[in-house]
C-alpha cells in the first residue's frame, strides 16, 4: 500500500486544530482545498495520523502463526485521558466540518428535518392501579418527558423532566420502572450516551426525590419485589479511575436494593466469581412470588433458573441451562411458568413448565412457519407476536393454546408494547410503519375491541409514501426480502438516489419502522430500500445462523446482492447509491465498501465495529464472540481477517465517498474503531472521493442523543450522500 510517511508533533496537532485550521501537507491553502473538493472531488488533505511499530501474532488454521501490523494502536486511548487522541479528533473534526459545510442543500435539510420532527410523541403506557406512566415529547426537545395521568382522561402532570439536569440536552432517561402499586418510578439515568447507568427514585405522589442512588449499573433491568419495599438490577464492580469506557465488562452481579438504605448495604442475590464473563439479570414474576434469573455469556444463547422468593434459604430451580439456546419467560399461573424458547424450534414456541418437576416441556404454542418475536401474558391470555415476512402478526391465545382470535392491525407495519397484567384485560399496543409514526391503542383481551389512545398530527401526508417488498436471491439460492419506499411520483429510471440500509448479526430483525430523517430523505426524492439480510431473526434461528461465525459472508453477499438487485429493477445505478448501517451495520457497511467498492457511489458507516482482531478486548466487545468467533481462536482468525474493515481496505481501486460517525463516550463499540478505520483509508491510496470521519461529543452509541444532535448530524449525512449520489437539492422537492 502507499502510505503517507509524514509525522506531525502534537504540539504542531493542537495549535492547528485550535485555530480551526486543518492539518497541511505543504500543497497550498487548506481551506481553498477543502471547498473545491466538495464541488470537484480533488483528494482532500487529511491529517497525517503517526504510525507506530506494533505488530501481533495470532494463530491462523490455513497458515500457522501470522504477524498482523496495527500502526494505529495509539488510537485505542480514551480521547477524555489522551492528549494525542484529542488532538487528532480536532484536527479531523475540523477537516471534516470545513468539507460539510461547503455541500449544497445542508442548511435546507436542517430546517425540514427541524418541521418534521416536531410533532407529539407518546409512549406505550404502563398501567398501575389506575395511574398511566409514558415517556411525552412535545416534539424538539431534546429528551422526552416522563408523566404519568390518574385515569384514561386525566390529565398528565410531569414526574421526570431530564432536560433540566444538563445544558446540553445530553442526560437522558434510560428505563423507568413504576412499582406495583404505582406509589414510585425507579429509573435510570445515562450520561452523554454511555451505557453507565445511575439509578434514582422518585415518590409519585409528592415528586420528591429520594436519596436512593445506585452507581456503576450496565446491561440491566430492574425489577421491584411484590410489596414495593425494594427491586432487584444488576451491576458490575467499579472500574479503575480512568479505564470507565475502555475496560472490559467482568464480575456483573445481581443484587436487591432496599428503598431508604445505600448501595453498600444492597444484597447479593447471584454472581460467579469463578466465571467472571457470565453476565446476569433479575425479573419478579407476574405473582411477584419468584424471581426469574437469567444468565449468559454471549449475546446467544442464556440459561434460566426460578428462585421462589416466598420460601427464606430456598435455592434456585435450573428450568433451562447451559448457553446453547435462547428462552425468556413469559408469564406465570402459580407454580406453571410459561416460556418461549427456540430449544428444538428455530422458529420458536411456547412451553410450559413446573416447578415440580421442572425438566418436563409441554408444548402450549408450537413453531410454527414463521418466527415467534414476543408474547406477553395479560388478562388470562397469552398474546403472541409473530414475524411473517418481516411484519406483524398477533394472535391471542387461551393458556392452553388454542386460538382466540387475530388483532387486527391498520396495515403492513410492526405493533409493539401488549404489557399487563394477567388479572386485567387491558393492554396498550403501538403500530408503526416506514410512512407511518407510532400510533397507541388501548386493546380489551376479553372483547378483542381496539380503541384509539393516542394518535400525532402530521406535518406531512402518510398516503403520498408508497411502501413495497421484494425478494431477491443471495448466496445459496436463499430468497431474500427487501422493502423499498418512495414518494409515490418517484418512479424507476435508471438513476434514482438509494438509500440502502443493512443490519444482519445478532439475531436482530430491522423492522417497518418510521424514522424522520428516511422520511426526508424520500420527501426529497431519494428511494429508501431495507434489505432485511441473514444474521437477524427476521425468520428465526436459522436465519440468524445463516449469518454468523464462520456464515458471515453471507450478510455481506446479501447485502451486496440487495444493491445489485435495485440495480435490476431500474431504479438506480452504482453512481447512485448509498449504504448506510450502524453498529454492527457499519461493520456491514465497511466490509461491503472494501469488497465492491465499485457498486456504491457513498458510505455512511456508523458507530462501526472495524477491528475484528481486537473488539473482544474492549467494553462489551467480549459478548460478541457468541456471533462473530474470536479472533484468537485459529479457525475463526482466519474468517474475520478476511472481512476486517480496518484490514482490508483496497489499494488503488475508487472507494467510495465515505462519511464515518462515531462519538467520544461510545463504551459499546469504542470510537478507536472508526479512528484506526479512516487512518487506514486516508492513508491508502483509494482515488479522489473524501474519506472523512465525524466525532461527536458528549454522545454515545445512539440511546439517549438529544434530538438537535439528531438534526444536526441527519443534515450533515444527508447533505454529504445528496451531492455524491446525484440528489439535486437546488429545489426543495427533486422527484420528476
Amino acid at each position: 500500500m502507499i502510505k503517507r510517511s509524514l509525522v506531525l508533533s502534537l504540539a504542531s496537532v493542537v495549535a492547528l486544530a485550535a485555530c480551526g485550521e486543518q492539518v497541511p501537507n505543504g500543497e497550498g491553502d487548506a481551506s481553498a482545498v477543502v471547498a473545491g473538493a466538495a464541488h470537484t472531488q480533488q483528494r482532500l488533505i487529511y491529517p497525517t495520523t503517526l504510525r507506530v511499530d506494533q505488530v501481533d501474532t495470532y494463530q491462523s488454521a490455513s497458515r500457522g502463526e501470522v504477524e498482523v501490523e496495527d500502526p494505529y494502536r495509539w488510537l485505542e486511548a480514551d480521547v477524555r485521558v489522551s492528549p494525542e487522541v484529542e488532538a487528532w479528533v480536532a484536527a479531523q473534526n475540523a477537516v471534516t466540518g470545513r468539507y460539510l459545510e461547503g455541500l449544497p442543500g445542508r442548511a435546507m435539510i436542517a430546517e425540514r428535518l427541524r418541521e418534521l420532527w416536531n410533532y407529539e410523541r407518546r409512549s406505550v403506557p404502563a398501567a398501575r392501579e389506575g395511574l398511566y406512566f409514558f415517556s411525552h415529547n412535545d416534539g424538539l426537545q431534546d429528551q422526552s418527558i416522563y408523566k404519568v395521568q390518574e385515569g384514561l382522561e386525566g390529565e398528565p402532570r410531569v414526574l421526570i423532566d431530564p432536560n433540566t439536569l444538563s445544558e446540553d440536552g445530553t442526560v437522558a432517561l434510560a428505563g423507568t420502572w413504576p412499582s406495583p402499586d404505582g406509589s414510585h418510578v425507579a429509573y435510570f439515568l445515562q450520561d452523554g450516551g454511555s451505557d453507565w447507568r445511575t439509578a434514582h427514585v422518585i415518590n409519585v405522589e409528592t415528586g420528591a426525590q429520594l436519596e436512593d442512588r445506585l452507581e456503576w449499573v450496565k446491561f440491566s433491568n430492574l425489577s421491584w419485589a411484590k410489596d414495593g419495599s425494594g427491586f432487584f438490577y444488576s451491576r458490575y464492580p467499579q472500574p479503575e479511575a480512568g479505564e470507565e469506557f475502555t475496560s472490559l465488562n467482568h464480575d456483573q452481579a445481581i443484587y436487591f436494593h432496599a428503598l431508604g438504605t445505600g448501595q453498600s448495604e444492597d444484597r447479593l442475590i447471584m454472581s460467579d466469581p469463578e466465571n467472571p464473563e457470565v453476565s446476569w439479570r433479575a425479573g419478579v414474576s407476574d405473582d411477584g412470588d419468584y424471581l426469574f434469573i437469567y444468565s449468559s455469556a454471549g449475546t446467544d444463547g442464556n440459561a434460566i433458573h426460578i428462585l421462589d422468593l416466598t420460601q427464606e434459604g430456598a435455592e434456585p430451580v435450573a428450568i433451562f441451562e447451559g448457553f446453547e439456546n435462547n428462552h425468556s419467560p413469559v408469564g406465570n399461573d402459580g407454580e406453571t411458568f410459561f416460556f418461549m424458547t427456540d430449544l428444538d424450534a428455530p422458529n420458536q414456541r411456547i412451553v410450559a413448565v413446573n416447578l415440580s418437576d421442572p425438566s418436563t416441556l409441554t408444548d402450549i404454542i408450537p413453531q410454527g412457519d414463521f418466527p415467534i418475536s414476543a408474547a406477553s401474558h395479560v388478562g388470562g391470555h397469552l398474546i403472541v407476536r409473530t414475524f411473517e415476512d418481516v411484519r406483524s402478526v398477533v394472535r391471542i391465545y387461551t393458556l392452553e393454546g388454542e386460538e382466540v382470535r387475530e388483532v387486527e392491525l391498520p396495515g403492513l407495519g410492526v405493533a409493539g408494547g401488549f404489557n399487563g397484567r394477567p388479572d386485567n384485560p387491558e393492554t396498550f399496543y403501538s403500530f408503526t410503519s416506514f410512512n407511518r409514526p407510532a400510533t397507541i391503542y388501548r386493546y380489551d383481551v376479553e372483547t378483542g375491541e381496539s380503541t384509539l389512545f393516542h394518535e400525532a398530527p402530521l406535518t406531512f401526508d402518510p398516503d403520498d409514501y408508497e411502501v413495497s417488498q421484494v425478494f431477491y436471491e443471495s448466496t445459496g439460492g436463499v430468497q431474500v426480502p427487501m422493502y423499498v419506499v418512495h414518494h409515490r411520483d418517484v418512479t424507476p429510471n435508471g438513476e434514482r438516489p438509494v438509500l440502502l440500509y443493512g443490519y444482519g448479526g445478532f439475531n436482530i430483525p430491522m423492522t417497518p419502522g418510521f424514522s424522520v430523517p428516511r422520511l426526508q430523505w424520500m420527501e426529497m426524492g431519494g428511494v429508501f430500500a431495507l434489505a432485511n439480510i441473514r444474521g437477524g431473526s427476521e425468520y428465526g434461528r436459522d436465519w440468524h445462523d445463516g449469518g454468523r461465525l464462520a456464515s458471515k459472508q453471507n450478510v455481506y453477499d446479501d447485502f451486496i446482492n440487495a444493491a445489485e438487485h435495485l440495480i435490476e429493477m431500474g431504479w438506480t445505478s452504482p453512481a447512485n447509491i448509498a449504504i448506510e448501517g450502524r453498529s454492527n451495520g457499519g461493520l456491514l457497511v465497511g466490509a461491503v465498501a472494501n469488497q465492491r467498492p465499485d457498486l456504491f457511489a457513498a458510505a455512511l458507516p456508523g458507530v462501526g465495529v472495524m477491528d475484528m482482531l481486537r473488539f473482544n478486548q474492549f467494553t462489551a466487545g467480549r459478548f460478541w464472540v457468541s456471533d462473530y468467533g474470536s479472533p484468537q481462536d485459529p479457525e475463526m482468525f482466519d474468517v474475520l481477517y478476511a472481512y476486517s474493515p480496518l484490514h482490508n481496505v483496497p489499494e488503488g481501486q475508487g472507494y467510495p465517498a465515505t462519511l464515518v460517525t462515531t462519538a467520544d463516550t461510545d463504551d459499546r463499540v469504542v470510537p478507536s474503531h472508526s479512528f484506526k478505520y479512516i487512518a487506514e483509508v486516508q492513508a491508502t491510496e483509494t482515488g479522489d472521493a473524501p474519506t472523512l470521519i465525524r466525532i461527536e461529543t458528549r454522545a454515545g452509541h445512539g440511546a439517549g442523543t438529544p434530538v438537535s444532535m439528531l438534526i444536526q448530524e441527519t443534515a450533515d449525512k444527508w447533505a454529504f450522500i445528496a451531492f455524491h449520489t446525484g440528489l439535486d437539492l437546488t429545489q426543495p422537492q427533486n422527484r420528476q
